[in-house]
């Protein structure tokens, strides 16, 4: 990756859905509730803005606010536990970005844990898994580009193919991951690359939940003329609602008894 301003439901995955519980995500407050989006060192120019209004535009629509170095709101346990969403957007290597926050993992892992979600987009995806990351993947991660029959090779920014929920889609692309989900994990797949490896899934994490994509539903039409893409379909963004909303209604396993 590199710094810039920058699913598929079939029948299986609808399953899981539906074993995972479809009650909704009730969030009792007087006003919209809070999504925190994380701005500073450890994301790129413009990728916290583009992601904090997919969050705004969304159907629940989301009252957002930076945190981060710098931010009016720092990245704490107390910060994270005024809000119903915390978003990790994309960025540069995960190691370096992993060296900026690493000293907030705990909180966030608690923050998720207690029943607060958790949404990754690129780099951020790569940060829900563990060594190094949050560990709120039940799996691991890998990087696109470099498994067997990519169509992208290198970490330009391109365009992708996908099929979100059954449906062909092409998306805004940069260096973005794979998911490999442990047998047996609470998770659905939203989206495959056309290798057929997921390109976005949710799960979930304690009482959390967690919503994670390799590609960026959130690329606004900046994104591409600064790229010189064009997506054929134009610029919508109604794949990264549907993440937003899917992970949000994703009902957490009940605790033992």
């Amino acid at each position: 990756m590199v710094n810039r301003r920058h699913v598929l439901i079939g029948a299986g995955a609808a399953g899981v859905l539906a074993a995972l519980g479809g009650a909704g995500f009730a969030l009792l407050s007087e006003e919209r509730p809070l999504a925190l989006v994380y701005r500073g060192s450890a994301a790129c120019d413009g990728c916290a803005e583009a992601v904090a209004a997919l969050l705004a535009g969304s159907p629940t629509g989301f009252r957002t606010e930076y945190c981060g170095p710098g931010e009016e709101l720092p990245l704490s346990r107390e910060t994270l536990a005024e809000a119903a969403v915390y978003a990790q957007p994309g960025g540069g290597s995960v190691h370096s970005a992993w060296r900026r926050l690493r000293d907030h993992a705990d909180d966030i892992r608690e923050f998720v844990h207690n029943g607060g979600t958790y949404l990754g987009f690129c780099l951020g995806a790569y940060l829900a898994a563990a060594n190094p990351g949050f560990g709120l993947l039940a799996g691991t991660v890998e990087q696109y580009i470099a498994t067997r029959g990519a169509s992208v090779r290198d970490t330009d920014d391109a365009l992708v193919s996908v099929r979100w929920r059954g449906q062909q889609r092409t998306m805004y692309f940069q260096d973005g991951p794979i998911f490999h989900l442990s047998p047996g994990a609470p998770a659905a797949v939203l989206a495959t690359y056309d290798t057929g490896a997921p390109a976005a899934v949710i799960t979930t994490y304690g009482a959390g939940r967690v919503g994670l994509v390799g590609p960026h539903p959130e690329a606004d039409q900046s994104w591409y003329d600064s790229a010189g893409l064009t997506n054929p379909e134009g610029v919508r963004f109604d794949l990264g609602y549907d993440l937003i909303e899917s992970t949000l209604r994703i009902q957490p396993p009940a605790p033992p008894t």
